[in-house]
């Protein structure tokens, strides 16, 4: 394992416990992906708060580490050769941690390729039309008097909805017996539309009754339970 001392991110967060992987993040549906999965997997890691309030997405620091400015992103210092490795994108650190671990994707080569595809499907779909409804349902953008842009991307989230809800028919998750990173991904912006956005009657969620059925499970599991409220 090689210092972190290095990354100038560590000069803003400085490493308490070096030896574990550094999560940089905020409580956000992406944010939470990664926190949660870390939960599950029992791996060991300190959480920095990347404070919007302050703009910390824009700092030097942060952007020699994510330089997209988005959360979460992360620092491994035992990454592949024992040596660090510096992430961002939830999708990709997903992939990584469930590769590095073993757990939370299909150890076959089809089985894990048919996950990943509907982690795809959430960073493709369902994180940015869900997002979009949200800053035109909750945000500035229920102010614009035209409200196509609204009506385009509810008609979207319902449509994304169906095709989970679809999956999950005699499912107990989106792959079947097995929970894996897929559900990690996407139930959390699915908790975010019908919860923080308040999206829940826009989007008829009464009607996708598999898709509510997964999601109090995915709730009610004590590492998202935990991973939820992490940053703090």
């Amino acid at each position: 394992m090689t210092s972190l001392d290095s990354f100038a991110i560590t000069k803003k967060w400085p490493a308490q416990h070096p030896d574990r992987i550094q999560l940089y993040s905020l409580p956000t549906p992406n944010g939470v992906k990664v926190s949660i999965l870390l939960e599950e997997t029992g791996l060991p890691y300190e959480p920095h708060r990347v404070s919007f309030d302050s703009q910390d997405q824009l700092s030097p620091e942060f952007l020699s580490l994510s330089p997209n400015n988005k959360i979460p992103a992360i620092l491994d210092p035992n990454g592949p050769d024992g040596k660090p490795l510096a992430l961002f994108e939830s999708g990709a650190i997903l992939i990584y941690l469930a590769s590095k671990t073993g757990q939370f994707i299909p150890a076959d080569t089809a089985g894990r390729y048919e996950t990943l595809q509907w982690v795809m499907f959430q960073m493709g779909g369902i994180g940015p039309m869900f997002g979009q409804l949200g800053f035109f349902h909750k945000f500035a953008g229920k102010e614009y008097e035209d409200k196509r842009p609204l009506e385009r991307y509810t008609a979207e989230s319902k449509r994304l909805l169906a095709v989970l809800d679809q999956r999950l028919e005699g499912r107990d998750w989106v792959m079947g017996d097995q929970y894996t990173v897929a559900d990690i991904a996407i139930l959390p912006w699915v908790r975010n539309l019908v919860g923080f956005y308040g999206a829940g009657d826009l989007v008829e969620f009464h009607k996708f009754k598999n898709v509510a059925r997964v999601l109090e499970a995915f709730a009610a599991r004590p590492a998202v339970v935990k991973g939820l409220s992490i940053p703090g």
